[in-house]
């Protein structure tokens, strides 16, 4: 976005080792706005299908994909190889002119002031100099040191288990014993996850018992013992050993003045649906452009207060639910394990149907959202792949992602009068088979016009849905309502 950013870190170099297993397509979408989702696609593979099996050995329940055509162009769900991603990540934002990177560098205090930051910050060498910026954004970890300066507390959600996770690169004779699809092991006297990875790359999540100290858990002894039941030491060479409490904690507040939280920083959750990671992602696609709005005066700073009121509601739901499937793995007392699984059971009607992860992810709830009350607000914005001269491409690739308006063939826009006061160009695309449309090959936008019957979306820079419209009128009024909330003239709902 050209914004003037000191990015540092104190490690020098990329952990080489996996801690981050999924994505999704919404992440995916990110990595495509920077542009590099052809580069990090090679070091991902689709997520398969999840089946869990209870106490007695039966299935329980399965989670998978929908099939396409996907609704954001990409596979909804995917599992990825971490140390090359991330590398890769870090070489892009080394190429911005605009972005100067520091490594080996920490961060010791920093102090505010009514218009800018000061950080007192050392290098390797353990020089200390001050630097200062207009705003702070703590990206730094769970025992993060922007949150404890910043006096932030973290709300505790109720959820805290004991695992052991072990990555494992597995050699041929190794693959051909182990499951075809992930599972989760709902047995109350250990249960486990089997995840498969790219290529060769297979995790296990082990739940520790009590009496159980983990720096003996961790040892290659103990962890071959645990994976008796499914390899032996001849079949895979461990990759990866750690220990882990599995906790859910959300930040109380995300900001305190010019400083920001964001990632772990902000919020831990359990593994159980991969999402640790995309929250992280999702915290900084949708501070970014809030950001770059404020700092170039065409946004009220209270814009940036929306940042916790959406990010911080949508991880609570979701924590919220990661935790219930958190407890339904980690029953450890049979009777109620049965019971559990007699209660899936009957839920299904005797028929265990995949349910697509995705249907777990919430819709934004609240911020900067239209007032008019639809649906469809707070949705992510599919992404269709359309026909361009010399092939197809996905949308984005053609409409970038700045603030949209998203139009059916035959909707009327002559009477809008107001598209240039939100931001100067915003894009307005029409989807059809006219002149001037974009035409999208599998159906996915006419689709989704007709699930929420409308003719029109207001589309945010991270692809969120600000508003809808049914007529030329409406969409009007929703420019009107967003203008005034970007001038700060408009609560936020």
């Amino acid at each position: 976005m050209g914004v003037r950013t000191l990015a540092f870190d104190r490690a020098r170099d990329v952990y080489d080792k996996p801690r981050a297993f999924a994505l999704d397509h919404e992440i995916m979408r990110v990595f495509q706005d920077l542009g590099l989702a052809g580069g990090i696609a090679p070091h991902t593979a689709p997520f398969t299908a999840s089946e869990y099996y209870g106490a007695a050995g039966q299935l329980i329940k399965r989670l998978g994909s929908v099939p396409p055509p996907y609704p954001l162009g990409w596979p909804p769900n995917m599992v990825f190889t971490q140390p090359p991603v991330e590398a890769a990540l870090r070489k892009h934002a080394g190429e911005y002119p605009s972005v100067e990177i520091e490594l080996g560098t920490e961060l010791l205090d920093f102090r505010q002031a009514s218009d800018h930051v000061t950080l007192r910050l050392r290098g390797e060498g353990g020089r200390e100099r001050e630097t200062s910026a207009r705003y702070l954004v703590g990206c730094d970890g769970a025992s993060s040191t922007v949150r404890q300066r910043a006096g932030i507390e973290f709300e505790d959600l109720d959820f805290d288990e004991p695992w052991l996770v072990v990555d494992l690169l597995v050699n041929e004779r190794g693959l051909a014993k182990l499951p075809a699809v992930s599972i989760q092991y709902c047995e109350p006297a250990r249960p486990c996850t089997y995840l498969i990875g790219p290529g060769a790359h297979r995790r296990w999540e082990i739940m520790l018992l009590p009496g159980e100290e983990r720096t003996k858990m961790e040892t290659e002894a103990e962890v071959w013992r645990l994976l008796s039941r499914w390899l032996n030491p001849a079949e895979a060479t461990l990759w990866r050993v750690a220990s882990y409490r599995f906790h859910a904690l959300v930040a109380r507040t995300w900001r305190d003045r010019r400083v920001f939280i964001a990632g772990d920083a902000a919020h831990q959750q359990p593994p159980f649906t991969g999402q640790g990671m995309c929250q992280g992602v999702r915290d900084v696609a949708n501070l970014s452009w809030k950001l770059r709005l404020v700092l170039e005066g065409k946004a009220d700073d209270g814009l940036l207060d929306s940042y916790a009121a959406e990010r911080g509601q949508h991880v609570r739901q979701l924590t919220t639910t990661i935790k219930d499937i958190g407890r339904l793995i980690c029953e450890r007392d049979p009777q109620a394990a049965a019971l559990r699984d007699r209660r899936l059971l009957d839920e299904a009607g005797g028929e265990i149907r995949t349910v697509p992860r995705q249907q777990l992810i919430p819709s934004l709830g609240r911020g900067f959202l239209s007032p008019l009350a639809h649906p469809a607000n707070g949705s992510i914005f599919p992404q269709p792949r359309v026909k361009r001269e010399g092939g197809v491409v996905l949308m984005d690739d053609v409409a970038g992602s700045g603030f949209r308006v998203v139009v059916r063939e035959d909707f009327p826009l002559e009477q809008i009068q107001r598209m240039d006061l939100v931001q100067r160009p915003m894009r307005v695309l029409r989807m059809g088979t006219g002149k001037g449309c974009l035409t999208e090959t599998e159906g996915v936008v006419a689709g989704w016009f007709g699930k929420y019957g409308c003719g029109a979306a207001l589309v945010r820079p991270d692809h969120y849905v600000y508003g809808v419209a049914r007529s030329a009128a409406e969409l009007d009024r929703q420019l009107e309502a967003m203008t005034a909330a970007l001038q700060g003239k408009k609560e936020l709902t």
